[in-house]
């Protein structure tokens, strides 16, 4: 029984790997594929590592630890390289209609906004 429902996870995941692969693929710009590719992405990998936590619960405590990693890291990483195509202008399609940081930038001044991050960076 134990063997159905780890294969049964471990399919799960593998289907949310590959419609995270077709969406990807099909976003128009490089922010709505860093969202399609993290949510899908961090829940298949979380579904294909508690399936094979099921087939070897001696492993169970190391796949925790492999989930809890990938859980922190992945929409940390998405953040980042998010933040990083905005700061390089990285083009936007038309249908990306609001933009909040770079309405913040427009309110609180881009020279300040730099400085900020200067600061942050020693």
């Amino acid at each position: 029984m134990s063997d159905l429902i780890g294969s049964i996870a471990i399919l799960v995941g593998a289907i949310f790997l590959l419609l995270a692969a077709i969406g990807t693929v099909r976003m128009p710009d490089i922010y709505n594929r860093i969202q399609t590719g993290t949510k899908a992405t961090t829940l298949g990998l979380v579904m294909v590592l508690v399936g094979v936590a099921i087939y070897h619960p001696g492993w169970t405590w190391k796949l925790i630890v492999l989930v809890y990693f990938v859980i922190l890291s992945n929409p940390a990483t998405s953040h980042a390289l998010a933040r990083a195509a905005h700061r390089r202008s990285i083009f936007k399609t038309s249908a990306t209609v609001v933009d909040q940081l770079e309405s913040y930038k427009r309110e609180v001044g881009e020279e300040e906004i730099e400085e900020s991050l200067e600061q942050s960076e020693c």
